[in-house]
């Protein structure tokens, strides 16, 4: 099919312009004012915003943890980040302690095949390194396109890896033109705070948060640059929460050392009083969990000066029932929220519209920084001659809000229940299809594709 979308105000990360975008079959033909072109569907973005179609690299769908399963699978999920205009995603496989990273692909792969909507790929989660591991890492990377591999250094028992094997894997990773991405928190610090608090009889969901405190994270991450400094290899920091955190990535920046940061939506528009609502505080328990407004401060500050680099979700999402498990325990309460479908929206109303980052910026969190970091450049992230034709149009002006009433995640509560965004994404494409148009899906299950990434 061909598409011709008109008259829109186009944003890259790098410039934003007027122009008309050519599509035919899946890709970007030609941009340029006034197109002479003749296609089967026009669509008038007059006074609209058009933007590349969104990337988020932190996602888990149908994940297991804690004794149940995230509630978004492959078809609710991609199909709700579609709404949002997110048109790929990265999800994490997980290894089992003891099993090998080839059978989890295969686990992952019966999860995704015939159910993903929007595009997808992996990043590799090793909790078990040893020498089987270290070969499988080199087949992920030159064999099946995951180039990226997750480590946690807290979680003991289930995915934490210790130090030695961290900088093992990270040795094998560089070699190999990969990638090594870390949950930065300190586990055994962690896990003692919240054997105090429950010894104490402190339950209440405020005391998941009291018990990781900014230092369990700060400490981390520094100890993470650092073994990354000593390997050479490339890194990642996932969800990053706060100040101390992001300063042990300046600290790293003194030695001439890049250390690529991602936050997450929630960690710039929320923060930690939402604990204080008894149970009801269980919606937001995360980890890392909700900081303070002058971490958001920090953040925002953060993105400006180029230490953050990426906006995702680290979409987690759980019904409330689910949230009930730890009605009586905080340690108990699955970790993680809904966010999927809200992440453009969110950081173009608080960021674009407030005027804390330019719209430039706002493409280059939520698409093309995703894309280069992760080896999809420019087949994905960009609006550019010869890309994919994933395409966002957002009403800049048009105000709307959020609720679980209208949201299309598979959880019964929304996490920002009753917030005005100003900013709606209206029309997207996903490889020149119309996926979402006048509030509906226009595409089936299973015509997501698996994107092959490149090392790098």
């Amino acid at each position: 099919m061909s598409i011709l979308i008109k008259n829109g105000l186009v944003a890259n990360a790098s410039e934003e312009f007027q122009a008309d975008i050519y599509i035919e079959g899946e890709k970007i033909v030609a941009i340029g004012a006034n197109l002479p072109h003749k296609a089967e569907k026009v669509i008038d973005a007059s006074g609209k915003i058009v933007v590349p179609g969104g990337i988020d690299p932190h996602v888990h769908l149908d994940m297991p943890f804690m004794g149940t399963f995230s509630s978004d699978d492959y078809e609710t999920g991609t199909r709700a980040a579609l709404f949002g205009g997110t048109t790929m995603v990265i999800d994490f496989i997980l290894q089992t302690q003891g099993d090998s990273l080839y059978n989890a692909l295969r686990i992952w792969q019966q999860k995704s095949a015939g159910k993903a909507i929007g595009d997808y790929s992996y990043h590799m989660a090793v909790t078990d390194f040893n020498e089987q591991t270290a070969a499988e890492v080199v087949e992920m990377i030159e064999k099946e396109g995951i180039t990226s591999f997750k480590t946690f250094m807290a979680y003991k028992g289930a995915l934490m890896i210790d130090d030695g094997q961290m900088v093992q894997l990270m040795q094998v990773v560089k070699k190999h033109g990969g990638m090594v991405t870390v949950h930065a928190t300190n586990g055994d610090m962690i896990d003692s705070l919240i054997a105090q608090n429950r010894a104490a009889g402190n339950r209440a969901p405020v005391y998941h948060y009291l018990s990781q405190p900014e230092v369990t994270e700060a400490e981390a991450s520094a100890r993470f640059t650092d073994m990354l400094f000593y390997t050479g290899c490339k890194g990642y920091i996932v969800h990053l929460t706060c100040e101390g955190a992001l300063n042990a990535v300046r600290e790293a920046t003194k030695r001439n050392q890049q250390v690529n940061v991602e936050t997450c939506i929630q960690y710039l528009v929320l923060d930690a009083s939402l604990y204080e609502q008894d149970f009801d505080g269980a919606k937001w328990v995360m980890s890392p969990p909700l900081r303070q407004k002058k971490d958001q401060e920090a953040l925002w500050a953060g993105i400006n000066q180029g230490l953050v680099n990426v906006v995702a979700t680290d979409h987690c999402p759980f019904t409330w029932e689910q949230k009930q498990m730890g009605k009586s325990d905080f340690a108990k309460i699955p970790n993680g929220h809904p966010a999927i479908e809200h992440r453009m929206e969110l950081l173009f109303s608080e960021g674009v519209n407030k005027g804390r980052i330019s719209l430039p910026k706002f493409v280059e969190l939520s698409a093309t920084n995703a894309a280069k970091k992760f080896g999809m450049y420019p087949k994905k992230g960009t609006i550019a001659i010869g890309a994919d034709a994933d395409i966002c149009i957002l009403d800049p002006n048009k105000k709307h809000t959020l609720s679980a009433k209208t949201h299309h995640m598979r959880t019964d509560y929304s996490a920002y229940e009753g917030f005005e965004v100003t900013g709606k994404v209206e029309t997207v494409l996903l490889r020149g299809n119309v996926a979402i148009e006048n509030e509906k899906c226009l595409l089936q299950p299973g015509f997501g594709q698996f994107v092959v990434r490149k090392a790098q």
